[in-house]
């Protein structure tokens, strides 16, 4: 008799917050768009009632701008925002680095390796929305070893977020293999146990592509209004 697989089950809410997530974070769904809660129930063939509980999950997660009987529409962020995102990263990221790196050992080493190779492997096949949760999945792990949960929770909170112009940064400005090579130093420092170089570098990491995302974003929002 073979074992007993878990599956995960997911509510009809689940579903539809989990793909207008995905929508919104590729692109498909684009800041400042208009949410239509009857032309989405539509689209999903179901009821509003699902459809309006996942709009209500997206606008707690700030995905979202929404209000019952009025409509929403896909939040848009103030160039001042985006900045500020990012800089809350280098707040929370070089903190959790600082008290990870000490602590790292074999096990948590292999896992940035396996990531680092799935992120190469989805380099090669253009997949900007893997290569994204990969790129989550690698920083959560150069960090798993600090054991700061509380810390880790306002990460995961951040990047929901800091993930779609991380993709925009990725794709639209070409910028995969910087970044790996920038990923793969990150882990040569922190096997090197070298806390402060390791630290500078993800500083230099997380800034550079702020710096960069708002210089185009600026440009194409100028163009839009031109």
């Amino acid at each position: 008799m073979p074992a007993k697989r878990a599956v995960v089950k997911q509510s009809l809410p689940e579903l539809i917050t989990n793909d207008l997530r995905e929508r919104i974070l590729s692109g498909d769904l684009k800041e400042g768009e208009a949410i239509r809660q009857e032309l989405l129930a539509d689209e999903y063939d179901v009821s509003r009632m699902p459809v309006r509980e996942a709009l209500k999950r997206l606008s707690a997660e700030g995905l979202v701008h929404w209000e019952n009987n009025r409509g929403g529409y896909v939040m848009k962020h103030s160039l001042r925002e985006i900045g500020e995102i990012f800089d809350l990263r280098v707040l929370l990221e070089v903190d959790l680095f600082r008290h990870a790196i000490p602590e790292m050992g074999e096990a948590e080493f292999q896992r940035c390796e396996e990531i680092i190779a799935a992120m190469d492997e989805s380099y090669q096949e253009d997949d900007v929305s893997r290569w994204g949760k990969l790129n989550y999945d690698y920083h959560c792990a150069l960090y798993s070893a600090a054991g700061r949960r509380l810390s880790e929770e306002m990460l995961a909170r951040l990047n929901v977020h800091s993930d779609r112009y991380v993709r925009i940064h990725l794709s639209v400005m070409e910028q995969r293999e910087p970044a790996q090579v920038e990923h793969r130093n990150l882990l040569n420092l922190a096997r090197a146990g070298d806390v402060e170089g390791a630290c500078d570098l993800l500083v230099h990491h997380i800034t550079r592509t702020k710096s960069e995302l708002l210089e185009m974003i600026a440009a194409q929002r100028k163009a839009e209004e031109a």
